[in-house]
């Protein structure tokens, strides 16, 4: 194992000491690993936490600051957080006006939000909302979850919700923004190598030389089926054709096309994808409105990619638009 750390069990807290370093516009609480606005609470505006086990970096500790999350909360290397952990992060951000949970459908991130909502409510009355996102459509369940598995539009229902929130509108409102990402928005995934948790040392799957794992999961959940390496033109087909048989994206206002690498791909290599999913969505009467291209949902150090296509309307637009300021995804201000 050859990786950049100390000690493999003090990975998380060392690299949350470097994020507090890097970003003195965030706060760190690093007894409960929370990752705040520097700012938060907000007066009058719905709190926005999400979580996860590391290793997906820049999820979701890389999407705090203005227009996305106000709380992130990390768990060791592919291992949800704790409720204690999401508990302080929701009382973190509490400004009166409610908190959104944006939780991926992994079976201990949901048990575990759902838990620390119970308890927030039960000490201070807070009204808590959880929208969980399930948008892959590799499979339908998973080592981690019941029913399909939380992946790429995450990173856009963090952007899109936290627009809405930034826009100062009522927690129903941003879940509604939430719910209708989650539900208009397909992903999938492949890889081409394996990754190494710290604790194991040793990759998490064997992919032999010469083969992809087409559908895999940003834990390293294996997909669909194994098949021999293809050109860039061919995976792009192979990723979309599920994405395009399990929703209709022609018509209306076009799409959000998000090429995301699962953190061992060059941006070279995402932009020969990019290419080839422009291509493959012409030919599939497909208008693209938006794109994003780069490594905003990783799964360590694995090879490969995943295609997310969310079908977008003027409000979506405009609320991609709309100024972010966080480590990872900065515009408009």
């Amino acid at each position: 194992m050859k990786k950049l750390i100390n000690d493999p069990a003090d990975v998380v807290d060392d690299a949350l000491r470097g994020m507090a370093a890097a970003h003195p516009e965030l706060r760190i609480d690093a007894e409960h690993r929370v990752v705040f606005r520097g700012d938060a609470p907000v007066a009058g505006k719905v709190g926005l936490v999400s979580g996860g086990g590391s290793g997906h970096e820049p999820l979701h500790g890389g999407f705090v600051g203005l227009g996305m999350l106000d709380a992130a909360c990390a768990g060791e290397v592919f291992t949800s957080p704790v409720p204690d952990q999401m508990v302080a992060a929701t009382q973190g951000v509490d400004a009166g006006a409610g908190v959104l949970h944006i939780v991926k459908n992994y079976t201990g991130d949901v048990m575990n939000f759902e838990m620390a909502a119970e308890l927030v409510a039960a000490e201070s009355g807070t009204e808590v909302v959880a929208v969980v996102t399930d948008d892959d459509v590799a499979v339908q369940d998973s080592l981690y979850t019941a029913g399909r598995r939380g992946v790429g539009v995450t990173v856009l229902v963090e952007k899109l919700a936290g627009a809405a929130a930034e826009e100062g509108r009522p927690l129903a409102e941003v879940a509604e923004v939430a719910r209708r990402v989650n539900g208009q928005g397909r992903s999938m995934g492949m890889a081409l190598t394996s990754c190494t948790v710290p604790s194991a040392g040793k990759p998490t799957f064997d992919l032999p030389a010469g083969e992809m794992e087409l559908g895999v999961g940003i834990h390293g959940e294996p997909g669909r089926r194994r098949v021999p390496v293809a050109p860039a033109q061919e995976v792009a087909e192979m990723l979309l054709e599920p994405v395009l048989a399990d929703l209709d994206f022609t018509g209306g206002d076009g799409v959000l096309a998000f090429v995301n690498g699962m953190g061992g791909t060059p941006l070279l290599e995402l932009y020969v994808v990019y290419a080839e999913v422009q291509a493959v969505l012409a030919k599939a009467g497909v208008t693209v409105a938006r794109s994003l291209v780069g490594s905003y949902m990783t799964s360590l150090e694995m090879a490969g990619c995943s295609v997310t296509l969310l079908k977008v309307d003027d409000e979506l637009i405009r609320l991609w638009d709309a100024p972010v300021r966080t480590p990872a995804l900065r515009w408009g201000v």
